[in-house]
């Protein structure tokens, strides 16, 4: 079944004070959304987003790129897992296969992923797509696109 866009809403964050807002917003707009992939070039955002929305969503843990440890699991205050991973390194989607990342995908946990398009084919058809664009210095375009 071919991912076909739903519907997609425009940010802009014109600094890192406005994070905390730009998250409650990609929040509100992606209810009933598990699998959120985060596409930017490199230092474009993405880890420093996925800390606002994991704040906003009552995460206790530290939040922090999974870089070499492909997946981090963050505990909210109410006990749900948010799961974290970051695919930049990986050599090809059967090592996402061996980590069992269809595991994490169909637990029913948030599922944000950093370097998506390593693992193009393994992405569920409902998710959302978060770009992050810088514009200049702090300044960021963010579109948030629902699949389905």
């Amino acid at each position: 079944m071919a991912k076909s866009a739903l519907h997609s809403k425009k940010l802009v964050c014109e600094s890192l004070n406005e994070l905390r807002t730009v998250a409650v917003d990609i929040i509100s707009f992606s209810k009933d959304y598990l699998i959120w992939v985060f596409n930017g070039e490199m230092g474009a955002g993405k880890t420093t987003m996925i800390s606002a929305v994991c704040q906003q969503l009552g995460v206790v843990d530290n939040v922090a790129s999974p870089t070499f440890s492909i997946v981090n699991e963050y505990l909210t205050q109410d006990s749900k897992t948010i799961n974290h991973f970051d695919f930049y390194r990986i050599k090809d989607e059967q090592e996402a296969l061996d980590i069992g990342v269809d595991d994490y995908f169909y637990s029913g946990n948030y599922c944000f992923v950093e370097w998506p398009s390593k693992i193009d084919e393994l992405i569920p058809n409902k998710y959302i797509d978060i770009n992050i664009i810088p514009d200049y210095s702090e300044r960021r375009i963010i579109e948030v696109t629902k699949y389905d």
